[in-house]
């Protein structure tokens, strides 16, 4: 029998003929191998995914205590939400002034994106919307400290 590789021909011994079952069995496993990793990545997804909501409880009670506090005039309360090393880099008077620069009394909704993690802390964009449709999207940096989450740090994300 002759085959042809790379341009030439070649002949094949008798007892080198690809028999169909062959090509068969090569097909059978590598569509076994093909679902077993693709079972293999959606399982791992799912344990990620998992793991991330389960740590990352708390965070939203966090969000909310924070806009309460500020929308209440407790400033401070939602200043001492934060991180001491959110604190030693913003001061009490410069958190005061971002805090004013937002605006935040013209948003009435807010809406939270899906947590990142990224380094042991958890990155959630923040979205405000106003009843005119505006929309101030904030970039809340979260970390574990004593079982407890904490603001690290706050910023307006880059415009798009």
């Amino acid at each position: 029998m002759a085959a042809i590789v790379a341009g030439q021909s070649v002949r094949l011994g008798a007892d080198e003929t690809a028999h169909p079952m062959d090509w068969g069995l090569i097909n059978t496993i590598g569509t076994k191998a093909l679902l077993a990793g693709a079972g293999a990545l959606l399982l791992y997804w799912t344990i990620n995914a998992v793991k991330l909501v389960l740590s990352a409880r708390g965070i939203n009670p966090l969000i909310k205590q924070f806009f309460t506090q500020v929308a209440s005039g407790q400033v401070d309360g939602a200043y001492l939400l934060t991180t001491k090393n959110y604190r030693s880099h913003v001061n009490r008077s410069q958190f005061i002034r971002f805090l004013a620069g937002l605006q935040l009394n013209k948003y009435r909704n807010l809406k939270s994106g899906r947590p990142r993690v990224e380094d042991e802390q958890i990155i959630l964009t923040v979205k405000l919307k106003s009843e005119g449709n505006d929309e101030l999207p904030l970039d809340f940096t979260f970390v574990k400290l004593d079982d407890q989450w904490r603001i690290d740090r706050i910023r307006k994300p880059a415009a798009a």
